[in-house]
């Protein structure tokens, strides 16, 4: 079999309570020595499934039917997962095909060094001599995928290693054991786009170097522009277009598929016209004003505290959305909570309509939930910031509760039915608790609960960020529509320099806890000054693979090596 992978008409259901459930119907792949194909769809479109099939790692409760072969690239006929035994599956794994996970802290054990880890897989498969000889090649497939320092950091834990560290340390860990194909489960999702980027090139090596095939599982079209030499896209479980990257986007066939591409932001559409400030208060009065704004963290058990925010300075005016953007650990989500009064600033100043933020101190009184009132915050995570206990319609009603004591059941039950229609949700859904909505359906109701006391200002912190694209496009328009309408004006904390040219007037980029640019979004992005900000927008990836080739010619990653 020519080529190292072929599934053939693949169908996975699970066993539930409610009788079996479908997951994947009659998919059909396959991928060449050295070719990178892009498994797309939205949560749940049976992506991630199809992928665990391909090592045999679906759970007790799937059924599986059809066939799963992995060759070598020759002649030979491949072997079938779906029937080989489990003694044969552990030989598979690793030599003919290895996994890439989505978040890699979770695929690399705490309590054991890099080195260990990476070791163990060649001590397993009979591989790499005497001791010595396989820590010689751990600290050689270190060096191979990027890792600074590979004879250090060989000795390290996983702890010590930063996001793309890490990841790069699992690639190795596949390599070490000369994997033919790789199957990368959303393997850029959890990292920066800088750093994003030094991931994308290392695969592209991977191809390039090593001959290494790589069956990628995204819902970044920007990543598959980027990567891909083909695309297959899925939905509810069935692969409904396949076609080489450059015909797919120039020309999708399916409904879905063109839909899926259209709702994509796009890079460079120039951003938005900035909106009429809010009727009734003076233009040259911001709604938040912060000078030198420091916030400090303490040590763990006496040691030395951490600096995440360091002498910021900017305004935010009203009806005026502020886009703050940078890296993790740059200080954005810091910032965003400093506003809301969750986090106590430590230095400078910061003023919320014209005072000091609350921090939950008695000192704040009356005048701190007066100012909490007028304050929405959006959290980054639907799913964990309902309380799973209580009813969409309760969560949405608590700001009323706790803040117009005035209003009666019959009034709060009635505005949180307009809530639930300000942000389409049928009104049935205040009934319904968390579980049983979707994600873009939770971050509809967080951000119908953080409206609830009509806000003059709303921190929404990396609202989209997970959300699949078509989930993101729509949760973006509402945000957008309803801050046209409803004129409050919003510090939109994201990562995603697309998403933030969408909806932001104006675009601040932090650098490790300093200001490196700020100014109106098309110019910043548009044509950045700051080589930090030139760096995040040449990182990008953007979803038109003719684009991205001249965008970003490899390698572009030497500036921020060791991340």
């Amino acid at each position: 079999m020519t080529d190292l992978l072929r599934i053939e008409d693949l169908h996975v259901g699970f066993a539930t309570d409610a009788g079996p459930a479908p997951a994947v119907s009659g998919v059909s792949l396959s991928v060449a020595p050295g070719e990178v194909l892009a498994l797309v769809g939205e949560s749940g479109s049976g992506k991630t499934v199809t992928a665990r099939s391909v090592l045999g790692l679906l759970p007790g409760t799937a059924t599986a039917r059809g066939r799963v072969l992995l060759g070598d690239g020759t002649a030979e006929p491949g072997e079938d997962v779906l029937t080989a035994s489990p003694a044969r599956l552990r030989a598979l794994r690793g030599t003919h095909a290895a996994l890439v996970f989505q978040e890699p802290s979770t695929a690399l054990n705490p309590v054991f060094t890099i080195g260990w880890q990476l070791t163990e897989g060649l001590r397993a498969h009979g591989r790499g001599g005497s001791g010595a000889e396989r820590r010689a090649l751990a600290v050689e497939w270190l060096e191979k995928v990027g890792i600074p320092d590979p004879a250090t950091r060989v000795d390290h834990y996983p702890h010590q290693l930063s996001g793309g560290q890490k990841q790069r340390a699992v690639i190795a860990m596949a390599l070490a054991l000369g994997t033919r194909l790789l199957v990368a489960d959303e393997p850029t999702t959890a990292l920066d786009v800088t750093v994003q980027a030094e991931i994308l090139d290392l695969l592209h090596r991977c191809r390039t170097d090593f001959g290494t095939a790589v069956l990628l599982i995204t819902h970044n079209m920007g990543v598959v522009a980027d990567l891909a030499d083909r695309v297959a896209v899925m939905r509810a479980g069935t692969v409904v277009e396949q076609a080489p990257v450059h015909r797919l986007f120039a020309a999708p066939q399916h409904p879905y598929t063109r839909e899926l591409l259209a709702a994509v932001p796009q890079y460079g559409s120039g951003g938005r016209t900035p909106p009429v400030p809010a009727p009734g208060r003076p233009v040259d009065a911001p709604v938040v004003r912060a000078r030198g704004l420091t916030v400090d963290y303490p040590g763990r058990l006496r040691g030395k505290g951490f600096r995440a925010v360091d002498g910021v300075s900017f305004e935010i005016g009203p009806g005026e959305v502020l886009g703050l953007v940078g890296e993790s650990g740059s200080g954005k989500t810091t910032i965003g909570r400093a506003v809301a009064g969750l986090t106590r600033v430590t230095g400078g100043r910061l003023e919320v309509f014209g005072e000091p933020p609350a921090h939950g101190s008695r000192a704040a009184g009356r005048s701190g939930r007066k100012a909490a009132g007028r304050i929405g915050y959006v959290f980054q995570d639907p799913a964990t910031s309902f309380d799973p206990l209580l009813t969409i319609g309760v969560s949405i009603a608590e700001p009323l509760v706790v803040h117009r004591r005035e209003l009666s059941a019959r009034d709060v039950r009635a505005r949180t039915a307009e809530l639930l229609d300000a942000v389409h949700l049928p009104r049935s859904y205040a009934d319904r608790y968390p579980h049983e909505l979707s994600g873009g359906q939770r971050q509809r109701a967080g951000l119908a609960r953080a409206l609830a006391l009509r806000p003059e200002l709303l921190v929404a912190d990396e609202p989209t960020s997970a959300l699949d694209v078509s989930v993101q496009a729509k949760v973006l328009d509402l945000f957008t529509s309803l801050q046209r309408e409803l004129g409050f004006a919003a510090l939109f904390v994201s990562h995603d320099l697309a998403v933030v040219e969408q909806v932001a007037d104006r675009v601040v980029v932090l650098h490790r806890g300093r200001i490196a640019e700020e100014g109106p979004t098309g110019q910043v992005l548009g044509s950045p000054s700051d080589p930090y900000t030139r760096r995040l927008v040449a990182a990008l990836p953007v979803p038109d693979p003719a684009r991205q080739a001249r965008r970003r010619p490899r390698p572009v990653a030497e500036e921020v090596a060791g991340a």
